[in-house]
């Protein structure tokens, strides 16, 4: 059974520019982009690749809600 969990924070205004660190990013494209050439993954890999791609979904659904957010305030 899922639970929706309804959490209220405030964001800085600079928000939407927040991305995934640099070298995070860089990581998760080698794993991704080795993965296209070799055609796998070691576990431990793959494992640090999906946690990487999770984080970077969560981001970008925080950053979306955040911006809705901003959005209805203002109207």
């Amino acid at each position: 059974m899922s639970k929706t969990i309804l959490v209220e924070l405030k964001v800085p205004k600079d928000w939407g520019r927040f991305r995934l660190p640099k070298a995070l990013d860089d990581r998760l494209r080698d794993l991704l982009d080795r993965q296209d050439r070799e055609g796998r993954l070691s576990p431990s890999e793959r494992k640090e690749a999906q946690a990487l791609v999770d984080l970077a979904d969560m981001l970008s659904l925080m950053k979306l809600r955040a911006r809705r957010g901003s959005q209805r305030k203002s109207r």
